[in-house]
């Protein structure tokens, strides 16, 4: 029996009426050096409990193969997490939204063109089991029935957003408890009907997301589960940023009396996020609503412990409202861990560079295709991808269509750059081809792909076919390049007369710099365009001078004593080879959150 149960209206721990007082903190975001620092910080605001998902596609990256070290290591982030004296909530669902990439799903599920996702379809549902098979036995010895600190975990994520189909939600059920798991299940949707018809379980305890308009959401909630216990598993107390959009932020104050109204109502929370962290490398997702809105690296959220880990005033005026409802016996009595230590190590000159176009067989494999493919049809996952053809001419005054394509394709003609053809803007390019015939390049890249709505099945790189007006354009060259490592690139030096780089097409430009003592810091790209940034091989995140996102932010345990060494890869062309590391953040222009969206929105 789960020793968190739950009688009438009221959860029960130990025999004792209990409420809950959660935060979110991803493990996937944050590197595992500073799991502790997160986790103090979050009990000494005055929480008791942890919660994380498991993000399926950094668990099983390719397809049999199975990660659970470094940052995937979700064992050691739950144990210590115990041994601090919080308990954890796990949401291990196939699917978590997150504003992680592909919702956590795995992109090699889309190799599958006959799958259908997230529903008893009995193919996705062999893959689930398979990947059960090896999570759900590393937690069930650190649940607290087994004398851990796991009270409880989820059985799907936001269901009634996106589906109704019962018996794949009691497919999961049935799956955790035959693979041992005995703690209290539950689901979480938003408050309202639809949400609530489809994606509550009987007999699985129902709980709601929601960022304001507490009266009004739990009575929708109360319509459907008038005895259980009042929890919103998401409060949605800050919000996250796309690409070319302001950053968001929700006054503390606000916050803080949102918080107070669920107390006073009885209501058990879970903060999300309480601290955001990072989408490191590619793991950042996107929605599509409208149109397709990648999001940023940063994931600080707005949340009351920053992205570096600092606290915020909004942390403070919600440790005030927990006091008060704790008094002496909470967590928020004891003291509040010092910041860690920034530095700033000031310009650093990148000195040499790799030419991609010449780098494309030491980057990835390649394959003949009659059409292009995208990427998860040739074995690819993430990065980018590289669509090479022959077109004969003359060809004057036609239209090049990239027909469907995701996200962002740079287009060259004989190595030259002629323009880019994006998702949310999908315009032709106006084309000349030369008597002679010419070569035509198309570098596409995923931005992320979509997290959350009826759009998640969401393919990479040209998904439809490519046309010179309306004739299609036949027999490519595909070249992966997912840049999961560098060691083969070749890197020369700058030439003293390369003004002209830009022009020239997309490169990795290298250089190194001396760190006499690791700490935190901040890259600043200011004079550079687009691009990614590798810090000792380590991937920290995509950059773009559209922002809202200004600077990319380095813990210092990617950092080493002495020599590092850093990486970018940019697609355009830098007005100047140098970067700054700096100790202070810039998150770009502001943007308020409304509050009142936060109710009954269609995004988490």
């Amino acid at each position: 029996m789960s020793l968190l149960e739950v009688k009438g209206n009221q959860f029960i721990w130990h025999g004792e009426p209990v409420r809950l007082l959660s935060g979110a903190i991803h493990y996937f975001r944050v590197v595992p050096e500073y799991w502790r620092d997160r986790l103090l910080k979050l009990k000494a605001c005055g929480f008791n409990i942890v919660e994380t998902y498991a993000a399926w596609n950094v668990h099983e990256p390719k397809e049999g193969s199975f990660c659970f070290e470094g940052m995937a290591d979700i064992v050691q982030f739950i144990q210590l997490a115990g041994e601090l004296g919080l308990q954890v909530i796990v949401r291990p669902s196939p699917y978590i939204c997150a504003e992680w990439e592909f919702g956590g799903l795995p992109a090699w599920l889309l190799g599958y063109p006959d799958m259908r996702l997230r529903c008893s379809d009995p193919l996705f549902l062999s893959k689930v089991d398979a990947y059960y098979d090896v999570l759900l036995p590393k937690l069930r010895p650190l649940l607290s029935t087994n004398g851990g600190p796991i009270i409880a975990m989820q059985v799907e994520n936001e269901y009634g957003s996106y589906g109704n189909d019962k018996r794949y939600l009691e497919h999961l059920r049935q799956g955790m408890v035959d693979r041992g798991i005995d703690v209290l299940l539950f689901t979480s949707d938003g408050p309202t009907d639809e949400m609530l018809q489809g994606g509550t379980l009987p007999g699985v305890l129902a709980t709601v997301n929601f960022g304001s308009k507490v009266e009004e959401s739990f009575a929708k909630f109360r319509e459907y589960r008038p005895d259980e216990p009042l929890m919103c598993m998401e409060f949605w107390n800050g919000w996250f940023d796309h690409w070319m959009e302001p950053h968001h932020t929700r006054d503390g104050t606000d916050v803080a009396q949102v918080l107070d109204d669920m107390l006073q109502a009885g209501a058990s929370v879970n903060f999300y996020m309480f601290h955001g962290g990072t989408n490191f490398g590619f793991y950042s997702g996107a929605n599509h609503i409208q149109a397709y809105e990648p999001t940023v690296t940063s994931y600080d959220y707005d949340a009351p412990l920053s992205e570096w880990g600092d606290a915020t005033p909004k942390l403070e005026a919600v440790r005030h409202v927990l006091q008060k409802y704790t008094g002496e016996t909470g967590a928020a009595q004891e003291a509040f861990p010092d910041p860690l230590p920034r530095k700033r190590y000031g310009e650093v000159r990148l000195t040499r560079r790799s030419r991609l176009f010449d780098q494309l067989d030491a980057l990835g494999p390649r394959v003949e295709r009659t059409h292009p493919e995208p990427m998860e049809r040739v074995g690819q996952n993430y990065g980018f991808i590289a669509y090479t053809t022959f077109v004969n001419g003359p060809r004057r005054g036609q239209e090049l269509w990239l027909q469907e394509v995701r996200d962002r394709a740079q287009v060259f003609m004989n190595g030259v750059p002629i323009g880019v053809v994006e998702r949310w803007d999908p315009k032709p390019l106006k084309v000349d081809i030369p008597a002679e015939g010419a070569e035509l390049t198309l570098l596409v890249e995923n931005m992320g792909r979509i997290n959350y709505g009826p759009l998640l099945r969401d393919h990479k790189g040209i998904t439809e076919g490519v046309r010179l007006d309306n004739q299609f354009l036949y027999g490519w060259t595909i070249h992966s390049i997912p840049l999961d490592t560098l060691d083969g690139l070749s890197f020369q030096p700058i030439p003293d007369d390369a003004a002209g780089v830009a022009e020239a097409g997309p490169f990795f430009y290298e250089g190194f710099f001396e760190v006499d003592e690791p700490a935190d810091t901040f890259i600043r790209l200011d004079d550079w365009t687009k691009g990614l940034v590798f810090i000792n091989d380590f991937n920290l995140g995509r950059y773009w001078e559209k922002g809202p996102q200004k600077a990319l932010y380095l813990p210092g345990p990617l950092l080493r004593q002495g020599q590092n060494r850093i990486i970018v890869f940019e697609l355009h062309g830098p007005r100047e080879t140098v970067v700054r590391l700096d100790d202070t953040p810039d998150l770009g222009e502001i943007a308020s959150v409304d509050p009142s969206v936060l109710s009954f929105t269609t995004e988490e």
